[in-house]
């Protein structure tokens, strides 16, 4: 089971600490301290599994040597209680291969810490803990001081900032979680304490290794007496009523096994007596649910809370299906097919019989369509019809750039539904039997998410119109819930690709669609679409190079890059924006606070905003290009013609939007789109990068990660399984199906 771990603590000089000690410690290597004059070897020590220097572009190199970088530090501060270093210490899980772990580490201090301008000096350690098992983790050392092209200057007091510390802390949780998910590990991190997840359990003080020192010293430190005393409250309370210890380990994660809860257990008791009177309370528990034997023959377990979610869910779409309710008259029908098929592009057959489905007097719907089938053009044909019956037709999908994307291929007005849940948790906006509510992308919706708006639906008498591919990227919170209401109440099925301009385009994607990645793939390197490099930095260049030639010769198309990490998107926007200032395509930059820290923005750039705004109409992931700044002011022309202008003081949420995540892109559609595959990607990862163009999309990769194309397709044409099916399963087995 991952746990969520983040902390920051300063070294400093006061405490008779060291940067040079602090880093040769954390790298187990040995450096030379030129202050004191003495040697600091660690080499002895085990379990580091990665160690580098990550530091601004324009930092001096010789900081690539540690022992260089530190010594600078020390050197720099003439007071003896100097502030040194901050550290940051935050937990991997240990369901992550080695290799993930430390991509996940990486990415996340490139864009908190270094693309704000500091260096660090990162760590990856693997040691056991007390109970038997790997505990994976990262030590991120940072400097204090900004940087220059000659060194460190002042120092930066807004990194001290209690709520940027707070910003980290969440943002490491859902770094971790999109991460999880692209992995289809069905487990989730929450960075809010116990109490602020509606949890009773206390949290407990971290003993540290000096206090643990201590105590088997026979001086016991009052850290240690802290930790047990809560501990020994946490296991009388589980005792008690050991549901809370199953609403604490089924809160991210659907299912767990025997060492997950002895993990949880040993963690939240004291001596072994109550540990056993904690397990044998759990074990005999009416609110545990056993689920059997997983593929690697571990028992796994549930809790009846999650088992009353997957209920819910069912009740509510069997309510919704068995209704007969928002009839379409066969007037309001044609008036709405008369309008469709003089447009531009008539609807095809699987486009009416889906359009058919969907229409009728049924309070829940189901559509299944492969990538670029057209289901947006479908339903804006569904809308007129339900609209010329007098119903209100609303939209929503899990991401800003779906709801956006429905937006714009239907008419339908669409939000994310976190917004819809948010104003509905206010009393506002809230469904009727008026309603007509269309989900596109609902695959990526998790169980207990999709059981509450179904069951808001039902409750209210509106109908519930889901629209998706179970083939594209799965659900973040776990389970399928859209599998589960298709196997259970079917759908209309669009099979006729769209999307692309030429046939062995749409053969490519219908292939991506049914597991026919490496079919799909060879289509594309024969038409020299596929490219191998030596390394992936290589690629990278590569793929920007060719984006900046298609933009030259065709300013006016949509396109977009794509990564599966966001490192990788940092690096791909880095590099456009160096390829149009060379172009002379840039005003001047100007630095702009936002969320993430300051970004340089300048007239000419693109740019995505990252948070829902309803007051100026833009999604997270809405695209634009930035007209003009002046002073605190920007004007950004959107995608969809609009003009917005803003102050900045007002909206800040901005990022570069030439590349973006994988995730991030789906329901998106580009005139090109350049697609850089790596290791982390898999079938439903490459499926949705390669279905996003409509006239072309260009792939590049390094030879480090795939040796030849047939290595390629193996990796993305890889399968992961969700461990949280062990839940549906049971539901079948208890509903008789």
């Amino acid at each position: 089971m991952a746990i969520y771990h983040f902390s920051a603590k300063v070294i400093a000089r006061s405490a008779g600490r060291s940067a040079v000690a602090a880093a040769a410690y954390r790298s187990a290597s040995r450096l030379y301290d030129e202050r004191t004059e003495r040697p600091c070897d660690y080499t002895r020590k085990s379990g580091v599994l990665h160690s580098e220097i990550m530091a601004p572009a324009h930092a001096p190199e010789r900081w690539q040597d540690r022992q260089a970088l530190w010594n600078e530090v020390e050197w720099g501060e003439k007071r003896k209680d100097a502030q040194l270093a901050r550290e940051i210490e935050f937990a991997l899980p240990r369901e992550m291969q080695p290799d993930d772990a430390i991509e996940l580490a990486r990415s996340f201090v490139q864009r908190e810490f270094v693309d704000r301008g500091m260096v660090a000096d990162l760590n990856v350690h693997c040691d056991i803990g007390e109970d038997g098992l790997p505990r994976p983790h990262a030590h991120v050392m940072l400097a204090m001081r900004g940087v220059t092209r000659d060194g460190f200057g002042a120092k930066v007091r807004d990194w001290n900032s209690t709520a940027l510390l707070e910003h980290w802390r969440e943002a490491w949780a859902e770094h971790v979680n999109e991460r999880l998910a692209q992995l289809d590990l069905d487990i989730r991190i929450d960075h809010r304490s116990l109490h602020d997840q509606g949890i009773d359990l206390e949290p407990q003080p971290k003993i540290g290794p000096a206090a643990t020192r201590l105590e088997a010293r026979g001086r016991a430190s009052e850290r240690i007496e802290d930790h047990r005393a809560v501990a020994r409250r946490n296991g009388d309370l589980i005792i008690r009523d050991p549901a809370h210890a199953l609403e604490a380990l089924t809160y991210n994660q659907a299912s767990f096994s025997r060492h997950d809860l002895a993990r949880f257990v040993f963690a939240r008791t004291d001596g072994k007596d109550q540990f056993d009177q904690a397990m044998g309370a759990i074990l005999s528990s009416r609110a545990l649910v056993r689920l059997g034997e997983d593929e690697r023959g571990r028992e796994r377990f549930t809790s009846a809370d999650i088992v009353r979610a997957e209920q819910t869910l069912i009740r509510a779409a069997d309510g919704l299906a068995g209704g007969n309710h928002h009839p379409v008259s066969e007037r309001a029908v044609s008036a709405a097919a008369r309008v469709v098929q003089h447009g531009d592009r008539p609807l095809t057959k699987d486009q009416v019989l889906a359009l058919s489905h969907v229409l009728q007097s049924d309070g829940l719907s189901a559509v299944v369509g492969y990538a670029g089938t057209g289901k947006s053009a479908m339903l804006g044909a569904a809308r007129l019809a339900w609209e010329a019956q007098g119903y209100r037709v609303r939209g929503a999908a899990l991401s800003g750039i779906a709801a956006e994307s429905l937006e714009k291929g239907s008419g339908i007005a669409s939000r994310t539904l976190a917004s819809l849940e948010y104003a509905w948790a206010r009393d506002r906006d809230r469904l009727t039997a008026n309603d007509v509510l269309v989900i596109d992308e609902a695959g990526m919706a998790g169980t207990r998410q999709m059981a509450r708006i179904l069951n808001e639906a039902m409750l209210s008498g509106a109908k519930v119109v889901l629209a998706g591919d179970p083939e594209q990227l799965q659900a973040i919170e776990a389970g399928a819930p859209f599998r589960r209401v298709v196997e259970r109440h079917g759908a209309a099925e669009i099979t006729e690709v769209l999307r692309q301009r030429t046939d062995w385009q749409r053969q490519a994607t219908r292939e991506l669609a049914t597991g026919g990645t490496a079919e799909a793939l060879a289509r594309y390197e024969q038409a020299g679409a596929v490219t191998g490099h030596d390394t992936r930095t290589d690629a990278r260049a590569a793929l920007v190079a060719e984006w900046a030639d298609d933009r030259r010769r065709n300013p006016a198309a949509s396109r977009m890059m794509m990564a599966y990490t966001r490192a990788d998107v940092a690096e791909l926007n880095r590099l456009a924006r160096a390829a149009l200032r060379a172009d002379g395509a840039l005003g001047d930059d100007q630095v702009m606070e936002t969320p993430r820290g300051p970004v340089a923005f300048a007239a000419g750039d693109r740019v995505m905003f990252i948070r829902n705004e309803r007051s100026l109409g833009v999604k997270n992931g809405t695209l634009g290009t930035l007209v003009r700044i002046s002073g605190s002011e920007l004007e950004v022309r959107l995608d969809d013609a609009r003009t917005l202008r803003f102050d900045r003081k007002d909206y800040a949420d901005l990022a570069h939007g030439y590349a973006a995540t994988i995730h991030k892109v789906q329901g998106a559609t580009f005139d090109e789109a350049y697609v850089l595959a790596s290791s982390h990607m898999d079938r439903h990862a490459a499926y949705v990068a390669m279905s996003r163009h409509r006239d072309a999309v260009s792939l590049r990769f390094g030879r480090e990660e795939f040796a030849e194309t047939i290595v390629l397709a193996l990796g993305l044409g890889r399968s992961p399984a969700k461990s949280g099916q062990a839940v549906e399963r049971h539901q079948e087995r208890d509903s008789g199906r």
